[in-house]
């Protein structure tokens, strides 16, 4: 089984493709040292020039809080192999700014023949916000379920839908979420990720007509405002699902600009030929991109997002295709969004490089952790990368974001195959890497269903034929279907979690690696405690003695042990 998480960067073309673009024309991409500043910093901006011409000036012009241009100065010339040119590098300061103010700006480079200026990354706005980039507290113990509402439960009394695809309606509905809290309370979930529940004829809702309603087939707005009031009850955060990106080709603003060609919403999208040829979400065209450089649209988006704050009281977002809107639209969002809620918590679906979801800092509190998900599957999964390079992948990608970049962990989700197909079926490495995903920083989530065994029927993407990812949404399993030895499995290392908080707070050190046997551990260690966690990746039993402690571990196994 071939799998690669990241399909823009899948071959060594693709990669290359990306960089030569991204060292090409006159780029900034948010590059700001540091990323988020605060009051106190007077932040640099770097932008890069290759172009023919040669350039003499490079400005940074604000707009916001007020105009004001700033003279970027040239540094180092660097000589670009992919692209076979030079590449200049320019940089400037811009002045520190009060704690809350919004900066906007764009950057222009001034060729020397008296040309046109050359807008960076194709005029893009870029903005920042100042002031404490952090995450809310609680989001650093956040333990999160993710739930599919139209894969979770039908509800008492109801069946699933008989069907006939896994595109199909199946029926849950958001009273069988309410009816199984104390489902997700027993287990230690501390957070529930709330896949879209907007209107929507899919079985996903992500083509959404509506950004203010309840999906009927679901349930209305007292079912939902149940289920948040309950789920608070126990203890229980929601996050909200948002695409700002797109929406449906059903939603009313599509269909009326569609219809007139001077309907008050044809700004609202991109055409390149009206009505017919516009610019949609991966050349879908029921997914038609919506123009969040238009005030109006913005707006609307805007006021959704506050919407779901205010009057059903959710307490965070999972931003769906968050490197599509850019940057400035991140910006005005958590302006927003932390005006009606102040300990709102952000992260984005970012697949893109580890540098990109850097820049993201500052605008959203981090990025789902795609490149642990990798990594984890690679290893403990499918078994293609081994401990030294896991281990030496871990220390680098720890390192590299700033200190409290939220970088939530997942084994698997809705958009890919289960971990448990991926590991044909072999429950132990799911627990495996569970124990791993679990003893990391980033807060877990897990994917409905795969604490109780719940797999697929055929790949995602398979190597010949068409592509289904409904294929890893099958419906949740239920009382006697349930495998009960995997499900308190899972309760175990969920309580564990919630009890060593040195887990999260720690700082974790390899102690021991041994890439030819599979066998690994390290420590997570504070002021009050240390942990230990030891991992045998291999399908032969081995012994480890670690701290003074020894483990005989079964193939594809590991074990914890607390030091006070």
């Amino acid at each position: 089984m071939d799998e690669f998480l990241f399909d823009a960067f899948r071959t060594d073309a693709d990669r290359s493709a990306y960089e030569r673009r991204r060292r090409l024309g006159v780029s900034h991409g948010g590059r700001l040292a540091p990323l988020a500043p605060g009051p106190a910093d007077e932040p640099h901006v770097t932008v890069t020039t290759s172009v023919p011409q040669t350039i003499e000036r490079v400005v940074c012009r604000v707009s916001a809080p007020s105009p004001a241009e700033f003279e970027l100065q040239p540094e180092e010339s660097r000589w670009d192999v992919l692209n076979w040119q030079y590449g200049q590098r320019w940089r400037g300061r811009l002045p520190a700014r009060p704690k809350g103010t919004l900066v906007r700006y764009t950057i222009q480079a001034h060729p020397q023949d008296g040309g046109a200026p050359i807008a960076a990354d194709e005029g893009t706005t870029f903005s920042y916000l100042v002031g404490d980039p952090q995450p809310p507290a609680w989001s650093r113990e956040a333990i999160i379920y993710q739930i599919f509402p139209d894969r979770f439960h039908p509800g008492r009394g109801r069946a699933w839908n008989q069907v006939q695809y896994v595109t199909d309606i199946y029926g849950g509905t958001l009273r069988g979420i309410v009816e199984n809290l104390d489902y997700v309370a027993d287990l230690g979930f501390n957070c529930i990720w709330l896949n879209p529940f907007f209107p929507d004829e899919s079985h996903h809702g992500y083509h959404a007509s509506d950004y203010f309603s309840v999906n009927p087939r679901l349930g209305d707005e007292a079912d939902l405002h149940l289920l948040v009031e309950q789920a608070h009850a126990r203890g229980i955060r929601l996050l909200l699902d948002f695409v700002a990106n797109h929406w449906g080709s059903q939603h009313p603003t599509f269909r009326h600009a569609r219809a007139q060609p001077d309907s008050e919403y044809y700004h609202w999208y991109h055409w390149r030929n009206w009505p017919d040829d516009y610019a949609t979400y991966r050349d879908v065209r029921a997914l038609p991109k919506i123009n969040v450089g238009h005030p109006a649209a913005r707006k609307h988006l805007l006021d959704a997002a506050v919407y779901w704050l205010e009057e059903f009281d959710f307490d965070g977002f999972r931003l769906d295709h968050a490197n599509g809107p850019g940057l400035d639209f991140w910006s005005d969002f958590r302006v927003a969004v932390q005006a009606a809620r102040p300990d709102v918590w952000l992260f984005g679906e970012v697949v893109e490089p580890a540098p990109e979801q850097r820049t993201y800092w500052g605008r959203l509190h981090g990025c789902l952790d795609f490149l642990l998900e990798q990594a984890l599957r690679d290893t403990f999964g499918r078994g293609v990368m081994d401990l030294e390079a896991f281990d030496a992948f871990l220390m680098r990608h720890e390192r590299f974001f700033p200190t409290g970049f939220s970088r939530p962990s997942f084994l698997d989700n809705h958009d890919v195959d289960r971990f448990l197909w991926l590991a044909q079926g072999d429950q132990r490495k799911l627990r495996l890497a569970a124990l791993v995903q679990f003893t990391l920083s980033g807060p877990p989530i897990v994917y409905y269903g795969t604490e109780v065994g719940v797999s697929q029927k055929e790949a995602v993407h398979p190597l010949h034929g068409p592509g289904e990812l409904a294929r890893a949404r099958e419906p949740m399993r239920w009382d006697v279907e349930q495998d009960r030895e995997l499900l308190n499995y899972y309760r175990q290392l969920i309580h564990f979690r919630r009890t060593h908080p040195v887990l999260w707070q720690g700082q974790r050190t390899t102690v021991h690696l041994d890439a030819q046997a599979g066998t690994y551990a390290y420590t997570r260690s504070g002021d009050a405690e240390s942990v230990l966690v030891v991992v045998n990746a291999s399908p032969k039993e081995r012994s480890v003695t670690v701290a003074g402690r020894s483990f005989d571990l079964e193939p594809w196994s590991g074990a914890w042990h607390v030091f006070e």
